[in-house]
């Protein structure tokens, strides 16, 4: 039988005890919602809040007495450093896409059911306006709300030892290792869950890319162009749609390939099934490397005898709706990006019979 993607609901095993927040940095307009988010979750719910460390030391949260009583009841954490995957109940972001797409990256594994409010700049992904947080939040947490799963990517980077390594962005800087840092058999291998979509680009070379393209083992395509795309349903809409791809709606079970500025007339974007593993590498011939991100994060140069390969998770990200999967859809559809908005044509004037 077909599920019915409306059916699927957030139930909880117990009450939930525990809520991470989080809000976008440097955004003065979220400092008032987040305030009154917190109190409302502390004192009214008695919930553990998780925040992570540098939100609270913007100065407009630091130095707000009122605020304080408040603050010393949060636990809070540092991204790369402290291991929160197994302490939380359910996520709230306030922000905008950014803010699924950051709590994505928090979560390797198992992801909590996340709760999105629109203040940010698009909000495809975020369906909750904040005006009545209070009910919304409530009805959540006595788990009276419909789900979307939203699916994402396991990618697993290898990189053939070099005494010269490209060190990924983030690695570097914050002046640790992440734990899906491995080696094996010389190699370097780095493993990543991916929300949106990995882009392997030509970076800042004047050539073309060249890059192949396995399915299960087998050579589809040489991709020659800028680059492509590997994305999930909930990331056709983001990059993918942009470089001229279809949109998939959240529930479709699937991959898309989609090609950056091909240098060919037929290279069109295809959809494959999700349980397929596809593995992107140089080709042989490459005239320079390519460059590799993450749902924009992590960038990272590939060498020849690199490897990317990709495959659904099956870790998906479990986000909450406001009505329904499909009506959520197709009203960020025509909110976000206005799709198939145009002026009426003119119906026939009917002539008065005399």
């Amino acid at each position: 039988h077909i599920q019915d993607p409306a059916s699927q609901r957030l139930t909880w095993n117990k009450p939930p005890k525990s809520v991470l927040v989080i809000k976008k940095i440097r955004d003065a307009s979220l400092l008032q919602p987040f305030k009154e988010l917190c109190v409302y979750l502390t004192e009214e719910n008695n919930m553990i809040v998780y925040v992570e460390k540098k939100v609270l030391e913007d100065p407009a949260i630091a130095n707000d007495e009122n605020f304080g009583p408040v603050k010393k009841k949060f636990c809070t954490f540092r991204e790369d450093y402290d291991d929160i995957s197994n302490q939380i109940d359910f996520i709230i972001c306030l922000g905008g896409d950014g803010t699924l797409l950051y709590a994505s990256s928090l979560f390797q594994g198992s992801v909590p059911p996340v709760m999105a409010f629109h203040l940010g700049s698009l909000g495809f992904l975020t369906p909750f306006n904040f005006e009545n947080f209070q009910s919304q939040v409530t009805q959540v947490i006595e788990g009276n709300a419909a789900l979307v799963l939203r699916s994402r990517l396991k990618v697993k980077v290898v990189k053939e030892h070099r005494e010269r390594a490209a060190v990924p962005n983030g690695i570097e800087e914050n002046g640790v290792v992440p734990a899906s840092l491995e080696k094996e058999g010389g190699k370097q291998v780095m493993q990543y869950q991916v929300l949106n979509e990995v882009v392997v680009d030509r970076g800042p070379s004047s050539y073309l890319s060249n890059v192949d393209v396995f399915l299960n083992g087998h050579l589809i395509t040489t991709v020659q162009g800028d680059g492509v795309i590997v994305s999930t349903p909930t990331g056709s809409t983001a990059y993918a749609a942009a470089a001229g791809a279809s949109m998939i709606h959240p529930n479709v079970p699937a991959i898309m390939i989609t090609p950056i500025c091909p240098h060919s007339l037929s290279f069109r974007p295809i959809v494959v099934p999700a349980g397929v593993e596809l593995k992107i590498m140089l080709s042989p011939d490459a005239r320079n490397t390519a460059w590799v991100s993450f749902d924009g994060r992590k960038r990272q140069e590939i060498c020849h005898g690199d490897s990317i390969s990709i495959t659904t998770s099956c870790y998906p990200l479990p986000s909450i709706c406001f009505r329904d999967p499909v009506s959520d859809w197709f009203e960020s559809l025509a909110e976000c990006l206005h799709w198939n908005v145009r002026k009426k044509q003119n119906n026939f004037a009917v002539e008065e019979e005399e």
